[in-house]
């Protein structure tokens, strides 16, 4: 039983680290597989919860309004609308990229903000982040 413990608290290192909250899951996982837990438990784990963090922050932005950007972070609406032109063009596929530190919670955000198609974005959020964790294991067990 206190397998599932262990496993929730990845997940929830993952959610959070994918969310605003400045956090880092990888030590979590990396110290999880090395004590041996299931790698494909521990994959599992790491990318619901980082996808879930990441969807969180698409939220956020779906919610968003332009008058909020231009009156508490000072953007734009010009600045914006300059930027939807990626969101256009790439779509959903862009959400893949929400793996990368910092970049990714904004473009999630963002993703959610320009209202790009929520299923989408869920299933391009989850490829990323699982092919993240897959090559942090990988690194990790070409270390062990």
């Amino acid at each position: 039983m206190p397998d599932i413990y262990a496993y929730f608290s990845l997940f929830l290192s993952s959610f959070l680290a994918s969310t605003i909250i400045p956090f880092s899951s990888e030590g979590v996982f990396g110290v999880m597989i090395h004590q041996q837990y299931s790698p494909m438990i521990c994959l599992l784990a790491a990318t619901a919860g980082n996808t879930l963090g990441g969807i969180t922050s698409y939220v956020l932005g779906f919610l968003g309004k332009w008058e909020w950007l231009e009156k508490y972070f000072g953007v734009k609406k010009d600045k914006i609308i300059a930027q939807k032109k990626y969101a256009d063009k790439y779509g959903s596929v862009l959400a893949f990229l929400t793996w990368l530190p910092i970049v990714g919670d904004v473009l999630a955000v963002a993703l959610g903000f320009f209202k790009v198609r929520f299923f989408m974005v869920t299933i391009w959020m989850a490829f990323g982040k699982f092919l993240r964790y897959f090559v942090i294991y990988l690194l990790i067990m070409e270390i062990l």
